[in-house]
């Protein structure tokens, strides 16, 4: 068995959702990853509960119509694909407000009559939400694993060096900064240093175990990598 078969995505794409160890592995994923939709659907001009209903409903019909079943087991990256069905059903929601101004009957919770129609969701530019997606997807991935790096840090009785170090996880920290908490923590400036290093290289590999949750292969790892470090330039290079 290797890594990858034993990932929440992959066990998602084994079974089709129809073992409960796969149902709970998809509800999972969408929990986890629910802030980039709702940080894409606000990008696409919806506000407050609107947004908010419009979230909601994508993952229960993500989850209940089995969009995954769709999903192809060679092009395996959770990221790319609930994008993808995001897109497509908001263009559907859409749709069905325009049947339901016409008396078609349809329903959609509390969609925002501000937002915008299937026509301008083909024809705005849609980078910006796209990047919008993409910056709040890598933060929630970046504030997993700080997360877990906290946990490890409190186990190991050293909460206090973790909160007086993470600053400098995630932004290179500078001559005075280090000189500052070295006097705080009455370490010698290396020792801080070196104590800075191994958390770095910590929060790498509980980053990479982070996103090995929503690939089902080697080369889907390298490039969700390749573009969270775009996106969060410099915080796990």
């Amino acid at each position: 068995m290797t890594r990858f078969d034993s990932t929440q995505w992959s066990l998602v794409l084994r079974a089709r959702g129809s073992s409960p160890d796969a149902r709970s592995a998809l509800d999972n994923l969408c929990r986890a990853y629910r802030p980039p939709v709702l940080a894409y659907i606000r990008g696409r001009g919806y506000n407050g509960d609107a947004a908010e209903d419009l979230a909601q409903t994508f993952f229960t019909r993500f989850l209940e119509d089995a969009y995954h079943a769709t999903a192809d087991p060679t092009r395996g990256r959770f990221r790319a694909f609930l994008l993808t069905a995001l897109k497509r059903f908001l263009i559907n929601a859409e749709a069905e407000v325009r049947t339901l101004k016409r008396g078609g009957g349809a329903r959609i919770h509390r969609l925002d009559d501000s937002g915008l129609n299937a026509d301008q969701i083909a024809s705005t530019d849609s980078l910006s939400p796209e990047r919008e997606f993409e910056r709040t997807w890598a933060m929630t991935v970046l504030n997993a694993a700080l997360r877990r790096l906290r946990a490890e840090a409190d186990g190991a009785g050293k909460g206090k060096l973790f909160e007086q170090l993470r600053e400098f996880l995630t932004e290179p920290p500078d001559e005075e900064d280090y000189a500052r908490v070295a006097a705080a923590l009455g370490l010698r400036r290396n020792t801080l240093a070196v104590a800075v290093h191994r958390l770095r290289h910590r929060l790498q590999e509980l980053v990479r175990e982070e996103l090995l949750q929503t690939t089902a292969a080697r080369e889907d790892l390298d490039a969700e990598l390749r573009e969270l470090r775009a996106t969060l330039a410099g915080v796990v290079d």
